[in-house]
């Protein structure tokens, strides 16, 4: 039996997880049965006649086939109608709040949301004329006092919060920017969409920066937007299509503004969200062994974790996660020995970033966080934050014990 390379691929809707991880978007290439994406290194296509496209390709900033099967993997597993791969995290958000902002619009975000949104919210589109009023997210009633009728176009969740682990009730809050008319979007980084589903709790779209867990392995930056089925633009409004479907204001952004990903990167990202769930699995398990062994340890102050029953939204965080992830913080007590505690690791690297299958060590204070010092966002001096990876979890035990001890803090 021939196999029809014409055939229509498979619908991946109902499979588990890792299938959709693997498959959606990711069809054997029809010419040479190649199981693996391949990257269309291109930036123009051959048109067959004026306007007589192949495939709908005619230059790569619009459509590239590598982005267009990460975008459709990215849009399987997050449960979403429509995905739309960027440069950067960073770009992915400035191209969704762009999307549906507009000067005099308010916004309502984390009041410790991660630095590099602070910045773009207040100090890029601060100046065009938008408004944001900071909010502790794991009190929904708090979020509904902040929204200000009329003029909040957007409620912008992160669960858990970068670097304090905070927890927000997505389905709680959705229905208070639902009634207002706003757009809900959850930042989904530190979950991802293996741990936590926000799209099916009622978020209108979802944001990640894919450098972190989707890409998994710190040798790639990438930003992604996820769109439910049937979000709207803000109540009122039109956009630059002539239509209120927020997928086709988002769209029209990530053409127009051309902050796409290249088709390396997408390949790279689309290779890392295949092993996701198998990944999140371990990220999660180690960094429960990493929380347990600095809750007992005498020389640390609080341990940031929602996977620990003493955490305050730990019964949100079980209801509305698979997992706790991978992410831990923790306090020492002054801000000399965060710092010499990130100086003194072996295996956890001192760096920026987070969600790789290495551990990574940092001092939010004086980097991820420096941009929101002496704002509202500032986060305390002796806070370290570990992204947990997957090494072998005996050796990264050892290695706390130890850094601990040469700032001082041991046992």
């Amino acid at each position: 039996m021939t196999h029809d390379p014409l055939a229509q691929h498979p619908d991946w809707t109902d499979s588990g997880f890792s299938t959709r991880a693997i498959h959606a978007g990711q069809d054997p290439d029809p010419r040479t049965g190649a199981v693996v994406t391949p990257i269309h290194q291109v930036s123009t296509y051959k048109q067959d006649g004026v306007g007589g496209l192949r495939g709908g390709y005619e230059y790569s900033r619009s459509g590239n086939p590598t982005r267009d099967a990460l975008q459709e993997a990215l849009a399987a597993v997050e449960g979403g109608a429509a995905a739309f791969a960027f440069s950067s995290g960073l770009a992915a958000e400035d191209a969704l709040l762009r999307s549906v902002l507009r000067p005099g619009d308010h916004v309502v975000v984390p009041d410790d949301a991660y630095g590099g949104t602070y910045r773009l919210i207040a100090r890029v589109l601060g100046p065009w004329g938008i408004d944001h009023t900071p909010v502790d997210l794991s009190d929904p009633d708090a979020v509904l006092a902040a929204i200000q009728p009329g003029r909040t176009k957007v409620v912008w969740v992160e669960t858990p919060t970068n670097p304090l682990l905070g927890i927000a009730d997505i389905a709680a809050i959705a229905t208070h920017a639902q009634s207002a008319g706003a757009v809900l979007v959850v930042d989904n980084t530190f979950a991802s969409p293996y741990l936590q589903q926000p799209l099916a709790l009622g978020a209108d779209a979802v944001v990640h920066s894919t450098t972190k867990y989707i890409g998994g392995h710190s040798d790639v930056v990438g930003g992604a937007v996820v769109v439910a089925d049937g979000a709207q633009l803000p109540a009122g409004m039109v956009g630059p299509t002539g239509t209120t479907a927020l997928r086709d204001a988002v769209g029209f952004l990530q053409n127009a503004s051309g902050a796409v990903a290249g088709p390396f990167d997408a390949w790279l990202t689309l290779r890392g969200l295949k092993t996701l769930a198998v990944r999140m699995d371990r990220h999660n398990s180690n960094a429960e062994a990493v929380a347990r062994f600095l809750v007992e340890h005498p020389g640390v102050r609080e341990v940031l974790w929602p996977g620990l029953p003493e955490h305050p939204g730990h019964e949100v965080a079980a209801r509305q996660m698979r997992g706790f992830g991978g992410m831990v913080a923790f306090r020492t007590g002054s801000a000399e020995s965060a710092v010499a505690v990130c100086a003194a690791t072996r295996v956890f690297t001192l760096a920026e970033s987070l969600g790789g299958v290495e551990s990574l060590v940092e001092h939010p204070g004086r980097m991820t966080h420096g941009s929101v010092a002496g704002t509202a966002l500032e986060v305390p001096d002796d806070l370290v934050r570990l992204s947990v990876g997957i090494e072998d979890v005996e050796d990264l035990l050892t290695d706390l014990a130890q850094a601990l001890a040469v700032a001082g803090l041991g046992r």
